[in-house]
């Protein structure tokens, strides 16, 4: 159930195969507090037939269970549920920073945003945070650095490119080389404040 690669995990069912012994890969999205609350969104790869098995011990854990293929598809789905999250992030902080930047309080930006097409599960969780500078993790920034070096090495191995997933990759990297891997995920916007000088908080006078 851990996050680990793709070519890790069919290499792992292939080696358990031979000692006659299947397996499933089946990490998690939903953080600490979908773990507490029962409410994981849990992606499994493997036989169609041990995945109905292990079924109800799964339901225990999560909300929402997907059968995603063959072993090795849980974790391809993981990966890209970790570049959408990141890209949720980043497009936040950056909406956030441009408009504190031009003097408008990121609290307003937030309600705006959360009432129309632009609102995201991301949003309504970090956002009152992120604007408070509330970064305690329900996710630390150096296991979703971690999950995005997963993407990038799958990417580089399927011949994809991913130039958007490329830029999250750094500035997560930017995360870690200051010492911030500790904090939540949603820290990243500090690299994108520091780049533009400005803070996106609210209730701070914010000088463009």
């Amino acid at each position: 159930m851990s996050t680990i690669a793709p070519a890790m995990a069919i290499h792992v069912a292939e080696e358990l195969g031979k000692k006659g012994v299947r397996c499933v890969d089946a990490p998690v999205s939903g953080g600490e507090t979908g773990a507490k609350n029962a409410a994981l969104s849990i992606m499994v790869g493997g036989p169609k037939d041990l995945f109905d098995e292990l079924l109800p011990v799964f339901q225990v854990m999560g909300k929402t269970v997907t059968h995603c293929g063959t072993n090795g598809a849980g974790q391809t789905v993981k990966a890209c549920n970790q570049i959408q999250v990141a890209m949720n992030l980043l497009g936040m902080a950056e909406a956030f920073v441009l408009g504190a930047k031009a003097g408008v309080d990121p609290a307003v930006i937030l309600q705006v945003l959360s009432g129309g097409y632009a609102q995201t599960r991301v949003m309504d969780v970090r956002g009152p945070r992120v604007i408070k500078g509330e970064f305690e993790p329900g996710f630390k920034s150096r296991f979703h650095y971690k999950d995005l070096n997963i993407v990038m090495d799958t990417a580089r191995q399927l011949n994809v490119p991913l130039p958007a997933t490329a830029v999250a990759h750094e500035l997560f990297a930017s995360l870690m080389a200051t010492g911030r891997g500790e904090l939540d995920h949603s820290a990243v916007i500090n690299i994108i404040e520091e780049l533009a000088n400005v803070q996106a908080r609210t209730n701070i006078r914010n000088q463009p």
